[in-house]
């Protein structure tokens, strides 16, 4: 089965990613990933996008699309993908529309996590970062044993400066404005998938598990 998956920050999408590609025996493909490992490996976009990066340049879409391209010609990548991170445009979408088309990959399904707007402030202006070993908590879903304190290292938690209410809401908004076009552009095609992430995390994977067995529209 392959697959892309979306969700604004705080909606669980990384969580849900790492149980979603055990429980469907598929390939974790996160741009992140994809990005240190073709660089590291010496590819061809790989050193591409090191140039750009070097300059402290924003790596173009062609590059990042050849690098998509490299990944899921991998052998790993043939028993089915999940794809976490791209495309984030509708123009990224159509390029990867064509580079599946190339490879004759077929999209299954867009697993997009929703969340109500005011849950995830709460989500993200309640995470806590220990300074010593860098584990994360949260005062509301995950709170450390001990007020303030790491319950590992015993180390001083913070709030990061991008987790405060308007930071936040910028990040959601600016997420919103530019997914938006993405979201109408996979429901026309019949491969969105909403799912509800505002419950247990289990129930969030029972959803998907359960929307992919449905006919495509």
């Amino acid at each position: 089965m392959n697959l892309l998956i979306m969700g604004p920050p705080g909606a669980g999408k990384g969580t849900q990613a790492e149980v979603l590609v055990k429980e469907l025996n598929i390939t974790h493909i996160s741009t992140g990933d994809m990005f240190r490992n073709a660089i590291k490996e010496g590819t061809e976009m790989g050193k591409k996008a090191k140039e750009y990066m070097d300059k402290g340049a924003l790596v173009p879409d062609e590059v990042v699309i050849g690098m998509v391209g490299e990944r899921l010609s991998q052998p790993d990548a043939k028993a089915g993908f999940l794809l976490d991170g791209f495309p984030r445009t509708v123009e990224q979408a159509r390029a990867l529309d064509a580079t599946l088309d190339s490879l004759a990959i077929k999209l299954d399904g867009v697993v997009n996590i929703v969340v109500p707007l005011e849950k995830l402030m709460a989500r993200l202006t309640g995470r806590r970062v220990c300074k010593g070993c860098g584990a994360s908590y949260h005062v509301i879903f995950n709170p450390p044993q001990t007020e303030g304190k790491c319950n590992s290292c015993q180390g001083e938690l913070y709030q990061r400066t991008d987790d405060n209410e308007e930071s936040v809401g910028t990040r959601l908004r600016a997420y919103e404005e530019k997914t938006q076009p993405l979201i109408d552009y996979y429901k026309e095609k019949g491969l969105l998938l909403d799912i509800n992430g505002d419950q247990e995390i289990k129930l969030v994977l029972e959803d998907i598990i359960s929307a992919l067995k449905k006919p495509v529209k």
